[in-house]
């Protein structure tokens, strides 16, 4: 699953046009929706874990801080160390008090239990087995306050076979590129990427370093997922569909979940 190596050093670049205050704000929306708005936390420990918000698969910690910034206690936690380096630069620069952990999803073990978790860029694609998945989604209940929320997105089986599998992406900038070609394997419904990136070295020459990752995701349908949440043990509460906050169709491309804790 560690995949985020070179391509952490130039993902803030290439996902400049990510709009992060916008998936904050609608997470924001969800969790107050469904009961979990900031509070002036106490000395009562339940009150601070009440007000924990755990961002799994935190990635370079940009959603992690606009979270902090809305009044939530955070935790991050990501399987890139890369990556991790890069939030924990951006918590220098910002003065919030984040707890980065690197952890697999897959193997999550926290201090405490958190009042909400979410999960979002599709980081729940890169798990590939049904079992996997039952894994990861009976370690947020378990580590969820009781009726804790857990709000994630994940890709769709149709995004994969219809929209980006087999397809070329390139984009070029001044200081640094990327090619991202997508290989769909039907049997599987996983969806290979190979990114060859080239990052421009801090020296007089126009001199370029290549890099080159290979990446797995696999798509899930709506059904498979609330089967899966089902066998875990926790409670589906809603999908939308990602793109407009609507209700979820056949050609919905991404789709958040809401689920809640539903005992241990």
């Amino acid at each position: 699953m560690n995949s985020y190596h070179s391509f952490a050093y130039v993902y803030d670049k290439f996902m400049d046009n990510v709009p992060y205050t916008q998936w904050a704000d609608y997470l924001l929306e969800l969790m107050a929706k469904h009961g979990k708005t900031p509070e002036k936390v106490s000395d009562d420990p339940l009150s601070q874990e009440r007000n924990l918000v755990l961002d799994l698969g935190c990635g370079t910690g940009t959603l992690t801080e606009l979270m902090a910034d809305a009044g939530f206690d955070m935790i991050g936690i990501d399987n890139s160390m890369d990556m991790l380096e890069i939030a924990m630069d951006k918590k220098a620069a910002s003065g919030k008090d984040i707890l980065y952990l690197m952890q697999d999803m897959r193997e999550l073990e926290l201090y405490s239990t958190v009042g909400t978790v979410i999960s979002v860029c599709d980081s729940i694609n890169y798990i590939l087995e049904d079992e996997d998945l039952v894994t990861v989604f009976k370690l947020v209940n378990n580590y969820l306050y009781p009726k804790g929320l857990f709000i994630f997105d994940f890709n769709t089986l149709y995004k994969y076979e219809t929209v980006i599998g087999d397809t070329t992406i390139a984009e070029n900038r001044e200081d640094a590129s990327f090619i991202w070609e997508n290989y769909y394997h039907e049997d599987e419904h996983i969806n290979e990427y190979d990114l060859t990136i080239f990052v421009k070295e801090n020296t007089k020459e126009e001199l370029f370093s290549r890099y080159y990752e290979t990446h797995y995701q696999r798509g899930y349908t709506l059904a498979e997922v609330k089967s899966l949440l089902s066998i875990a043990g926790m409670e589906f509460v809603e999908a939308i569909d990602a793109d407009t906050h609507d209700v979820v169709t056949d050609v919905s491309e991404r789709i958040y979940i809401v689920a809640r804790e539903k005992g241990k």
